[in-house]
């Protein structure tokens, strides 16, 4: 377990004594949270309008805690116990009862602009996937995994906006799924290292590959076809999501604009490597990053309208998981597994 993590942990975990903090001590807190690691969660905040931070700092400090009971506990029955501990947390939080730093900061968002538990729930039903299972069948197993571990957090996210409609919540999903699958396949080496495969075995198969090549290579010509297929899937969902950096609040449209071109980019990123990213995890310079920050603001402030790519080529899609297309309803509909 990381060392700083076990500090938090010893302060705020089960059984500590460290008392109820008052507000503005428990927005200070999941601020340092949030300004001492880096994650796309966060990319593009100093953007937002200033009334918001805080309350994207209670999110993002709800998922970090949680991120790190699942991550950073190397036992699974011990992380599974941490993990229903922070729903009992979450729970008595919206029984009009906190304690937890994180729960203080958070109960006041949820006032604020009415959150539902469902989200937040959700979450914690992937990390606890995460303690159980080690791999994916098929796709659309996969695809049950985001709607839990992804999906969830474009949905507060639109909850902060005020803006959590339908069609808004579809196209949401879409990106964040598309953006999980980008995290999946660029760390296919590390989340094998830690016993974990998230390339669905019917993919694996269906190239001629074998589970034991993802967990140590070497990469071949099929391993790469594979990721190539699957990498023109991720995009897919990322396309199908791009309409909805029009259709959210001007606050809202670089962020949104940003998690689409990012998600892009570490796409392109895993393609210049030709698939291959047992050598060396594929990353986005800071060079390229500036560059989709710059792109994204000039396209926000001469009016140009959301980010888009040139019409995709997908491979052929598989009979379990069709490609994500457009509802007559006008809503973009990702396929989903699960309740």
């Amino acid at each position: 377990m990381k060392h700083d993590f076990a500090d938090h942990l010893r302060r705020y975990g089960p059984g500590a004594n460290a008392g109820s903090p008052s507000l503005p001590q428990a927005r200070a807190y999941c601020r340092q949270l949030a300004l001492t690691h880096y994650e796309n969660f966060l990319v593009g905040s100093f953007l937002l309008p200033r009334r918001l931070v805080p309350h994207f700092h209670a999110l993002y400090a709800y998922c970090r805690w949680a991120d790190d009971l699942a991550d950073e506990v190397a036992d699974p029955v011990e992380a599974l116990a941490l993990l229903a501990w922070w729903r009992g947390e979450l729970l008595q939080l919206y029984a009009g009862r906190t304690r937890h730093p994180v729960m203080v900061a958070l109960a006041e968002t949820v006032r604020e602009f009415d959150l539902p538990a469902e989200p937040f729930l959700d979450l914690l039903v992937a990390f606890e996937q995460d303690q159980r299972v080690r791999g994916y069948a098929t796709f659309a197993e996969l695809l049950g995994y985001c709607r839990y571990s992804a999906n969830p957090v474009g949905r507060l996210v639109l909850g902060l906006f005020r803006c959590a409609t339908p069609d808004r919540i579809a196209r949401s999903d879409a990106i964040c799924t598309g953006l999980q699958l980008a995290n999946f396949w660029q760390d296919v080496a590390r989340d094998a290292a830690k016993g974990r495969v998230y390339l669905p075995a019917a993919d694996v198969e269906r190239f001629g590959c074998t589970l034991e090549a993802i967990r140590s290579g070497p990469f071949t010509p099929a391993l790469g076809e594979l990721m190539r297929f699957e990498v023109a899937r991720a995009r897919s969902f990322l396309q199908a999501g791009a309409p909805l950096v029009d259709q959210v609040p001007e606050a809202a449209r670089v962020d949104v604009a940003l998690f689409v071109a990012g998600g892009h980019a570490v796409l392109d990123a895993i393609e210049r490597q030709g698939g291959d990213v047992w050598q060396r995890r594929p990353t986005v310079s800071k060079a390229v990053q500036a560059r989709l920050l710059l792109g994204a603001l000039v396209r926000h402030k001469l009016g140009l309208g959301g980010w888009r790519r040139p019409t995709l080529v997908v491979p052929p899609w598989p009979a379990d998981a069709p490609v994500p297309s457009m509802l007559p309803s006008g809503s973009c509909l990702p396929p989903r597994a699960g309740p």
